[in-house]
This record gives C-alpha cells, structure tokens and sequence, in this order.
C-alpha cells in the first residue's frame, strides 16, 4: 500500500480554505468562504468575552451602608 502524502493534504486543506473564494470559481469558491467563516465562529466560541470584576464593588457596598445607617 501506498503512504498516503498527510502533509501536502493539509496543506491543500489550509490553502483551499484560506485563499479558496479569492482563486477559485464562485460556486466552489463559496464553500471556501462558509468553511473560514465556520471556523472563526467556532475559534471565537471557544473564548468567552472576558468581563472583569469591578475592583471598588467593596467601597460601593460599604458606602451604601454606611449611607443607610444615616
């Protein structure tokens, strides 16, 4: 049996989806483009958005129950 050439494929994969909807045909084409847009929804999906922690929440709290006691 023959090896099958794993490297190239890839690199036949990542060009098709890279450059695909710029160099090919736009019936093939537009799968290229579906295949990134895919790929970069599911890679954004991946890392939820970040939302820090106010770091005065402590102060506020204090402040408001300090206000209340008045």
């Amino acid at each position: 049996m023959k090896k099958i050439p794993v490297a190239l494929i890839l690199l036949l994969v990542l060009a098709f989806i890279g450059f695909g909807d710029q160099v090919l045909p736009r019936p093939i084409g537009r799968y290229s483009l579906q295949a990134r847009t895919s790929i970069d929804q599911m890679m954004l999906n991946l890392f939820p958005t970040w939302k820090p922690k106010n770091p005065n929440t402590r102060t506020q709290d204090a402040l408001q129950q300090t206000e209340q006691k008045r």
